[in-house]
């Protein structure tokens, strides 16, 4: 009998409560996925804006090579002794780039 009485009873105020439920997955939302990419695709963008020559670098492609001259827009890459190949910017890897952290050191 009681079981019944409470699946009768009224919500009643639940559009306040919605929204506050809404506002917080909003939130999740946020902090958890879009702000973070926004941070890489600065990182990303700065990293680019800094290749210099002489710098060591991965394509997104997985092509290793030294970096021999940059314009606006590409990189000219030397990945052997005599053989270099023009990529654009936005084709370097920010993460292959990064050195692989050593084991048992501390991260910074």
């Amino acid at each position: 009998m009681i079981k019944t009485i409470l699946l009768q009873a009224d919500g009643g105020g639940g559009g306040i409560q919605s929204l506050i439920l809404f506002g917080g997955v909003a939130l999740v939302f946020y902090f958890f996925m879009i702000r973070p990419q926004q941070k890489k695709q600065k990182e990303q963008k700065k990293f680019i804006e800094e290749i210099k020559r002489g710098d060591q670098v991965v394509t997104v492609g997985g092509i290793h090579g030294k970096v021999m001259s940059t314009d606006e827009t590409t990189v000219v890459l030397e990945v052997d002794k005599g053989v270099k190949m023009t990529f654009q910017k936005s084709s370097i890897s920010l993460d292959a780039s990064k050195p692989a952290p050593v084991k048992g050191e501390k991260k910074s």
